[in-house]
């Protein structure tokens, strides 16, 4: 069963949107309807592709589960990207059909989908026709294959290495949710969107350990603490954006929360400030639990919050199954506490991932068998904590320096005036790029060159000189995708535009 806790509990809650809601034994049933008609009644066969796009919604949840016990690659689209973004990765993924909600179904169809099913009445007909015979673990393991780097360039699909049948991939995947602490120990509340590998792989690690899964439709930090609150929340995960805008409340709604349950908050996915940290550990308590790791590999690393006020900035130590390590431009491993690129290797796996149709890109990605890089720049110190300086793709080279946007966010954060901060370079005829800041300020202030000035000095006197922006935009609000990322290309290209190089 895949679902065990529909045999101990079938009557107890599993899943709700806040509209819809499924029991345990609901659930299952559904599961093995979904599985079987994507197998036997579409005749799609193992390995085959189908996609999904729509909202925050149960059926999401439903159909990857489903499509993953059918033995089928699943990709959950964003539905964010533009129409010739969805029709690539529609196209890209060999879909061969896209299960959609009403509101998106149309988009599916204009991206080219060569079979949309809409969830509601049309899906609730083909489940009802379908078999609900058990499913044999025996039989092939499905899996999902997300697409990743859609802010810059198309987006490529990551297919992560999985077991060869249905009972070991569900165990394995239970295992890999206990090794984080989601143990499905009491309700998991998915605050991001579903089409992210982050929100949606932890949400159903916890759930297969027998957690009941709540499903924000959207972000809203009142609502949120509500949730947390009133369902006895055990286990969520957040990203840094929506820790400053739960931090932006009202102190008297700050201080009214209390969520004693709540023992676990995973973050990951985009840097956070030191100071939104303290701040949070300083209000929640010792629960945020901080990863880092990426769609390719799944999490790499852990570090509490008691391990990361003694290391602050630490993103933590390795978890058994991989080594982490920095490695120069010669391609030769760093000694400790040198900054280079980082490495990660699995002990186990000797190719943890491949992008889908992409054989060049996945060799570059690999230094050798098993060692793959994520693209970030960092260190590890002697006692194996691992740092990170920033994405390798943001760097600044400013008169032959390297400048790491990262380092400068975090001191800029620390300003009372900035409630967001992007930094990036801009062309420069004699520096080749200079530091520039995009700043949204916090509530209340006003975007004054007395402010600017107030902010550059603050800069000063905590970075080195080269480090310091040259100037801020002040931005109404900086343009971050869902899941907490900035969109820095959307900011870099206002000054970029027409130049033959990028950097």
């Amino acid at each position: 069963m895949i679902l065990p806790r529909a045999a101990k509990a079938p009557h107890e809650f599993a899943l709700d949107d806040g509209t819809r809601r499924r029991s345990w034994a609901e659930l299952d049933d559904r599961v093995r309807r979904i599985a079987h008609w994507l197998r036997d009644d579409l005749d799609l066969a193992p390995a085959s592709h189908v996609a999904v796009l729509m909202g925050n919604r149960v059926e999401a949840v439903e159909v990857v589960i489903g499509a993953f016990a059918a033995g089928l690659w699943i990709t959950p689209v964003n539905r964010h990207l533009r129409p010739e973004e969805i029709a690539h990765v529609l196209a890209d993924s060999g879909a061969r059909v896209v299960i959609a909600d009403a509101e998106h179904a149309g988009a599916a169809r204009a991206a080219g989908a060569t079979q949309v099913v809409v969830a509601g009445d049309e899906l609730e007909r083909e489940l009802a026709a379908a078999s609900d015979a058990p499913l044999d673990p025996a039989g092939p393991a499905g899996g999902t294959m997300m697409y990743t780097g859609g802010t810059s360039g198309k987006p490529k699909g990551v297919r992560r290495a999985r077991p060869a049948t249905l009972g070991a991939a569900i165990e394995a995947q239970r295992r890999a949710g206990a090794m984080i602490g989601l143990d499905g120990s009491g309700p998991h509340l998915v605050t991001g969107p579903l089409y992210h590998a982050a929100p949606l792989l932890f949400a159903i690690y916890d759930m297969l350990n027998g957690a009941p899964m709540i499903v924000m439709p959207r972000w809203d930090e009142s609502h949120a603490l509500r949730l947390l609150r009133e369902r006895e929340v055990h286990h969520t995960h957040l990203v840094p954006t929506m820790f400053v805008r739960l931090l932006r409340l009202p102190d008297a709604e700050r201080a009214a929360f209390r969520a004693p349950s709540l023992h676990l908050v995973l973050h990951g996915a985009a840097p956070i400030a030191p100071v939104v940290k303290q701040r949070m550990i300083d209000w929640w308590g010792p629960v945020l639990v901080e990863y880092w790791g990426g769609t390719e590999s799944g999490v790499v690393t852990l570090v509490d919050s008691q391990e990361w006020l003694a290391h602050p900035g630490t993103v933590g130590r390795v978890l058994p199954h991989w080594e982490a390590f920095a490695v120069g431009d010669d391609g030769r491993r760093l000694p400790p506490g040198e900054t280079g690129a980082l490495y990660t290797r699995h002990r186990d796996v000797p190719e943890p991932f491949v992008y889908h149709r992409d054989a060049e890109k996945t060799a570059r990605a690999y230094l050798e068998p098993g060692v793959l890089t994520l693209g970030d720049v960092g260190w590890v110190d002697a006692d194996g904590f691992v740092y990170l300086c920033d994405r390798a793709s943001n760097m600044i080279i400013s008169g032959g320096v390297n400048i790491y946007p990262a380092e400068i966010e975090q001191v800029l954060a620390e300003h009372p005036a900035v409630a967001d901060v992007g930094v990036f370079g801009i062309p420069d005829d004699e520096w080749g790029e200079t530091v520039k800041a995009a700043v949204q300020l916090a509530p209340g202030c006003a975007a004054t060159p007395a402010l600017e000035a107030e902010i550059l000095a603050f800069c000063r006197a905590q970075l080195a000189g080269y480090k310091v922006p040259r100037s801020i935009d002040f931005e109404r609000e900086l343009p971050r995708h869902p899941t907490g990322k900035l969109l820095v290309r959307q900011l870099r290209d206002r000054y970029w535009s027409g130049r033959a190089r990028r950097i």
